[in-house]
């Protein structure tokens, strides 16, 4: 948020941007505003007005004054406050169990899973190796993700962004599934979602084979 909102009751009557409506940051903003007893309507009214917007162009809206804070993931979070000249009000690490809440899910078709098991397969076993990189060498995958950003992008970001970022990011093979199930209760409150049956959303079948091949802990949903 911007330096001169120091306190929640200081957010009533700002504008907070998300990246779009009904994405996680956005269900996750609408009920911590709810929690707090602030009215947010999804046509941008209330107590505090809620506009969703591009994560690229949230950083210029900061600046701008345009937008006075931003529920938005990483890096964007840490450019805003780099630079943005912002500072941290709300870490939503610290409105879940243990600080872990699920942002994004590796997710095929029934489909595609039931036709190409082996792609799926060969998808799987890159996100372990992955996951094993971050855990063995973070610099190392730091450099990687940058890199790769940076050739889809044509700019890199800078090494205190990517740092800054990472240490704000937990990278499981863990799908986290209660805070899912939160996140789709907390969608329908909002109005957001029409109430949903999750029941067996997860199959993991395939990850944990790969994770006993490999001696490594299963996981569950």
């Amino acid at each position: 948020v911007a330096p001169q909102i120091q306190s929640v009751a200081d957010l009533r009557g700002t504008t907070i941007s998300t990246p779009a409506v009904g994405n996680t940051q956005d269900v996750a903003l609408r009920a911590w505003l709810a929690e707090q007893g602030f009215e947010a309507s999804l046509e941008g009214g209330g107590d505090v007005s809620i506009a969703p917007q591009d994560n690229a162009q949230t950083l210029e809206t900061f600046r701008s004054g345009e937008i006075q804070g931003a529920w938005v993931p990483e890096p964007w979070a840490t450019r805003l406050v780099l630079e943005g000249g912002g500072h941290v009000l709300i870490d939503e690490r610290d409105l879940w169990p243990g600080g872990q809440f699920v942002t994004t899910h590796l997710v095929v078709s029934t489909t595609f899973l039931d036709a190409h098991p082996d792609l799926v397969m060969a998808i799987l076993r890159g996100l372990i190796r992955a996951q094993d990189l971050i855990a063995s060498d973070p610099l190392e995958a730091q450099q990687v993700v940058n890199r790769t950003i940076e050739e889809i992008t044509g700019r890199a970001l800078p090494d205190e962004v990517i740092s800054g970022a990472w240490a704000n990011l937990t990278f499981t093979l863990d799908p986290i599934a209660s805070s899912l199930a939160e996140s789709a209760a907390d969608a329908v409150a909002a109005g957001l979602l029409e109430p949903v049956d999750l029941d067996g959303i997860y199959d993991l079948s395939l990850l944990n084979e790969l994770l006993r091949a490999g001696g490594e802990p299963e996981v569950s949903p």
